[in-house]
């Protein structure tokens, strides 16, 4: 989730274009899809890791492959502002149908460099309550064996997986219903002993954001029944955009309660905080949001193991505001977030 340091003039420079793509209903602006190359050129090997982060850079992310789309089309100064995402680590999500081949392809290039894998295991059955990103595995035994072909492609490889984000947080809602509740928090559990088995994997289970369970305290015990007693911790604002300073509140909040657990927290795209005034769907493509804090596990907290880019900026979160399919490329969108950030 770029080299990021960049005068405010920079943004400017975009001007009203960028405004209006990242405005709401607007989409992007009228605008032709842009092309991405189907795969980044054969010779392109991982970017310098930035300072103060140990992770892995994919040279093969949609951002990777956007800017050398544009470099190729002259559109350098775009192609410059988008290489604040393409060369940062970024959490890989590994795919639902089979997710070995692109683990095993990053986790061969995260050895190569000597560098940690950043991954997200997101197929729960049910997963995200038939909203934007309905899907999941089908039932309980294919969930088993999707995980364990991604724990099996994991290997010894250096990683850190965020285990299926809003799991826990939509039982404790009521948004999954009832009947599931017992099953989603065994196949947690399951998950969770499944990855630790690797040992180089560290596990954190996702407890929301601060903005979504106002009391953290709800969370505590499906947390546990989640397995985090065997997980290293768990994560917080995965896909959203709540401030620094308010995720590492609340996690010390579930921290204190859950005997001193760690966490890392999602900061992709917080760098202007939450869309003012929420309203609906206010987590989905907001406009004006900004890329946050750039990965470290140099977080100078001692319970926050890292700040990461868990949520690819410039990935969508569903069909609102323009935007394309949940998970899908939308460049408009990821050039806004880079133009806007302030680091």
């Amino acid at each position: 989730m770029p080299g990021r340091p960049r005068p405010r003039s920079l943004a400017a420079a975009l001007g009203l274009a960028l405004l209006i793509a990242a405005a709401p209903g607007c989409g992007s602006g009228g605008s032709a899809p842009w092309h991405v190359p189907a795969q980044a050129p054969p010779e392109a090997e991982a970017p310098a890791v930035p300072a103060g982060s140990p992770y892995w850079v994919d040279p093969q992310s949609n951002a990777a492959r956007q800017v050398a789309a544009w470099e190729a089309q002259g559109r350098n100064s775009e192609a410059q502002l988008l290489r604040r995402i393409s060369e940062r680590p970024m959490a890989l999500w590994g795919p639902g149908d089979d997710p070995g081949p692109a683990i095993r392809r990053a986790a061969r290039g995260a050895k190569a460099a000597g560098r940690v894998l950043v991954l997200t295991a997101y197929n729960i059955p049910y997963r995200d309550c038939g909203l934007h990103s309905a899907g999941g595995a089908t039932g309980a035994t294919a969930y088993r064996n999707w995980i364990g072909s991604f724990a099996d492609a994991v290997g010894d490889a250096r990683a850190v997986v965020v285990l299926e984000p809003d799991a826990v947080p939509h039982v404790v809602d009521g948004c999954t219903r009832a009947a599931h509740h017992e099953e989603r928090l065994r196949l947690l559990s399951e998950a969770v002993a499944r990855l630790k088995k690797n040992r180089n994997t560290k596990v954190y289970l996702d407890a929301g954001n601060p903005a979504w369970i106002p009391d953290p305290m709800k969370l505590v015990g499906p947390l546990y029944e989640a397995g985090l007693a065997q997980a290293d911790g768990f994560s917080l604002n995965v896909s959203n955009f709540q401030p620094d300073a308010a995720g590492r509140a609340y996690g010390a909040r579930i921290s204190e309660a859950t005997h001193g657990k760690h966490f890392v927290i999602d900061t992709s795209r917080n760098g202007e905080g939450p869309l003012p005034g929420g309203g609906h769907e206010a987590w989905c493509n907001p406009p004006g949001r900004a890329l946050g804090t750039p990965p470290t596990d140099r977080t100078g907290d001692p319970l926050v193991d890292a700040y990461l880019w868990i949520k690819r900026p410039g990935e969508s979160d569903g069909p609102c505001r323009g935007g394309p399919a949940a998970g899908r490329w939308w460049p408009d969108y990821a050039l806004g977030l880079a133009a806007r950030a302030r680091e």
